[in-house]
């Protein structure tokens, strides 16, 4: 099933960003990229995410966190697999605002997601990544594949 999510994503690779967008092919942020895959896997969105801001800098509560909270199991950090919804950090003391899908390549870890004006990629969990990772959480399908 972890496959499944990982092909999911990787069919949105080369979609370009557009801020709360979530059309494979079209438009997606990181988020909207989560949320076609859930499409892709489930069918319908548990939830539509209310507006939210296209920088960085916003501090606060850990809205993305407690939005995926509700629809996903956490895991914890080291037991990270192929297929997890990776969370983080990309301000030292704000809330985590990007996410990712973790894949997997030649048994090495890799990351997909949208990046900002650039293309949804999937590219090598690199040391830059793993010091930003906040949070992880399993898609349903993925629970038993860990």
């Amino acid at each position: 099933m972890t496959t499944d999510i990982i092909s999911a994503a990787r069919g949105w690779i080369g979609t370009p960003f557009a801020h709360q967008a979530s059309r494979c092919g079209v438009g997606c942020d990181c988020l909207g990229l989560l949320r076609g895959v859930w499409r892709d896997c489930f069918g319908g969105e548990p939830e539509i995410p209310p507006p939210y801001a296209p920088d960085w800098s916003v501090t606060g509560a850990e809205r993305l966190r407690d939005g995926l909270a509700r629809h996903l199991a956490a895991v914890p950090l080291a037991a990270m697999a192929p297929g997890d919804i990776a969370l983080f950090r990309l301000a030292t003391h704000g809330p985590a605002q990007h996410c990712g899908i973790v894949g997997t390549r030649d048994g090495a870890f890799t990351l997909i997601h949208a990046r900002q004006n650039g293309r949804v990629r999937e590219e090598p969990f690199s040391p830059f990544w793993q010091s930003r990772l906040a949070f992880l959480f399993r898609l349903p399908i993925a629970a038993g594949d860990a």
